[in-house]
């Protein structure tokens, strides 16, 4: 069996489970990925599978979107994918790799230290604009703001079903957005689009387990196992670079 095909098909899986039970494992799917994307492209491949995901949740929860909250943080998270592009056209493959192995430990040692304080400094307006921004780079350069939108969110105090449908609308909106810096960037391609399919089989089983799992699966627990596996990936994207 064609070990792109193996690849492209354990990232669908885990997109899928992550996307309908506890997320969190957008740091962990991009170096899977690139074990047989070794580059940038990597980042084209899983944008139309996030906007499939995305789609799928939009229509979930599609009422009592915190449109207000959106806008603040929104046009901030915009200029960040502006920026990264200009980033990404400057770097090449090997730089990319080294410079996502960082980002990938940045943003686990971000996730445990937001554990252990409090943050309700997230409500204030300043928090919106860096945390738009800094999510914005993020998403653009790794697929992986998804903690730190979910975490902006949770701190509006919104209630489940407004937090929710708000949290589906900007991932889905953030990711169109991202698709012309792609085209621009020639990482959006036929290839990367056929590649794309290829995952969506893998997608749908994922997405079965995890709704269905989800309730089997203690939090806390998975998600030490999540940033040990992102860990252990990040490593391995420095000593292959």
């Amino acid at each position: 069996m064609d070990s792109a095909w193996v690849v492209l098909f354990l990232a669908g899986l885990i997109t899928g489970f992550s996307k309908f039970s506890v997320g969190g494992m957008g740091l962990l799917i991009l170096p899977i990925l690139m074990i047989a994307y070794p580059g940038p492209e990597a980042l084209a491949i899983l944008l139309p599978l996030y906007i499939v995901t995305d789609i799928m949740a939009v229509f979930s929860y599609k009422a009592k979107v915190a449109w207000s909250v959106l806008a603040r943080f929104l046009p901030f998270a915009f200029l960040g994918v502006y920026v990264a592009s200009h980033f990404l056209a400057s770097i090449d493959a090997d730089q990319f790799v080294r410079f996502l192995g960082v980002m990938i430990l940045f943003m686990i040692l971000l996730g445990l230290y937001l554990d252990y304080r409090p943050t309700p400094f997230m409500r204030k307006p300043w928090a919106a604009y860096s945390m738009g921004f800094f999510g914005g780079i993020v998403t653009m350069m790794a697929n992986a703001a998804g903690p730190l939108f979910s975490l902006f969110l949770l701190e509006q105090k919104l209630d489940k079903n407004t937090y929710v449908s708000t949290r589906a609308w900007a991932f889905f909106i953030i990711n169109v957005v991202k698709l012309p810096f792609y085209l621009s960037l020639g990482l959006l391609s036929l290839e990367t689009t056929q590649a794309s399919v290829y995952t969506l089989p893998g997608l749908f089983v994922g997405s079965f387990i995890g709704y269905h799992f989800l309730k089997r699966v203690n939090p806390v627990q998975f998600k030490w196992l999540i940033r040990i596996m992102s860990m252990i990936a990040a490593v391995k994207l420095f000593i292959f670079s």
